[in-house]
């Protein structure tokens, strides 16, 4: 075991990237892994702000809690009655699934980018959340959409759909830029068969299809948290398994083939673990864009790693999408009290204080800035 990565960096060819790691052991060396310290903070930094956004969101909403309130509500389920409704009932299990559902984003975001080695290849980006939307609406609209049969068709459509991008894009080798064009594609064509969908659909299935399709926390309960932590139990530890063939697979198909790795056996386990957590997080709450696309790079960035990290992008992306989700319930209400200081221009009425603005919304209007970003930052650099 050594303490040093080699990572070639894609703008600069031949420049290798260098960072020194410290050795982590556990069970006597039974089990043993390299941990960047850097990388250690990041992760624990953002895994602390989620926790923190959970407690807020425990206590602001249409109905204030006080935070002893809260604690009584969580530990001893005593109190306000409406208290202990909203903590525990509505509030609790939708934060939480923020949390786990961006983890499941983030690292699924951080599998398809350094497969691909492209920080555009996200599976909001390259088709994979649509396939999984259109698995998921021919459940609703067909069996009336059961939470585990929702889950189960948005696991499946994102599969067939990963499975059809990468044979298009895989002929003469597996380039970014043809899996992030060919999954646009993909994408427009899914968006069709969707909207198709929703028109032969009943109006009360329509409905909930597109209420979902927006991407929401709202309304979600304990069964959609409890289906999300029994995935990621099974996928992540897979996942995290097979991290170090991921690192050395950044580094060429040659190299990695000469460093020992089955290079296309891991390739596809890699991509069904992905399109795994990207699925069960579709099932859960929608296709929520611009997190499996950002926490990655955001994560790197601040790290700054040589490499993409799982454990750091799914602690990032379990803070983005916290964010996101404490912003949507309190869109409204801001608004509200904004208009109430300006007195002279009215954006919403008093009535809409409540209402709920859906976090894929929010995540979608990041997401554009973001991906802008992007593409000006590697203007004339000839990469994607």
């Amino acid at each position: 075991m050594t303490a040093t990565e080699v990572r070639t960096d894609p703008e600069k060819p031949g420049r290798a990237l260098a960072a020194a790691a410290r050795p982590v052991r556990w069970g006597a060396g039974r089990i043993s892994f390299r941990m960047h310290r850097r990388t250690a903070l990041v992760s624990g930094g953002a895994l602390l702000l989620a926790a923190l956004l959970l407690l807020v969101s425990l206590c602001v909403g249409s109905y204030p809690v006080a935070l002893p309130d809260v604690a009584r509500a969580l530990f001893y389920g005593t109190g306000d009655r409406l208290a202990v409704h909203f903590v525990n009932q509505e509030r609790l299990p939708q934060a939480l699934l923020a949390i786990l559902a961006g983890c499941a984003l983030g690292m699924s975001g951080a599998i398809f980018q350094s497969v691909s080695r492209n920080a555009l290849a996200s599976p909001d980006v390259i088709g994979f959340n649509s396939g999984a939307a259109t698995g998921a609406i021919l459940v609703i609209v067909t069996f009336g959409g059961a939470a585990a049969s929702v889950a189960a068709g948005a696991i499946v459509g994102g599969l067939v759909t990963a499975l059809l991008v990468s044979a298009l894009a895989s002929r003469g080798g597996l380039h970014g830029i043809r899996l992030v064009l060919i999954g646009l594609g993909v994408t427009a064509m899914l968006g069709s068969v969707n909207s198709y969908l929703l028109t032969r659909s009943s109006l009360n299935d329509s409905q909930n299809a597109h209420i979902w399709l927006v991407g929401t926390l709202n309304g979600r309960g304990w069964s959609s948290v409890q289906i999300m932590a029994v995935a990621l139990l099974v996928l992540v530890p897979l996942a995290l398994l097979f991290g170090r063939r991921l690192r050395m697979m950044e580094l060429g198909d040659d190299l990695a083939t000469g460093l020992g790795v089955r290079v296309n056996a891991s390739r596809l386990a890699l991509t069904v673990l992905g399109i795994g957590l990207c699925g069960v997080a579709v099932a859960s709450a929608g296709p929520i864009p611009f997190i499996a696309l950002a926490a990655p790079q955001i994560a790197v960035m601040v790290s700054r790693s040589p490499g993409v990290s799982l454990v750091s992008a799914g602690a990032v992306g379990a803070g983005l999408l916290s964010a996101a989700h404490l912003a949507s319930s309190q869109f409204f209400t801001a608004l509200v009290w904004a208009d109430q200081q300006v007195g002279w221009i009215r954006i919403v009425e008093e009535s809409q204080r409540n209402n709920l603005l859906p976090v894929g919304v929010t995540t979608a209007v990041l997401g554009g800035v973001y991906l802008a970003w992007v593409l000006f930052k590697r203007r004339g650099t000839g990469t994607a």
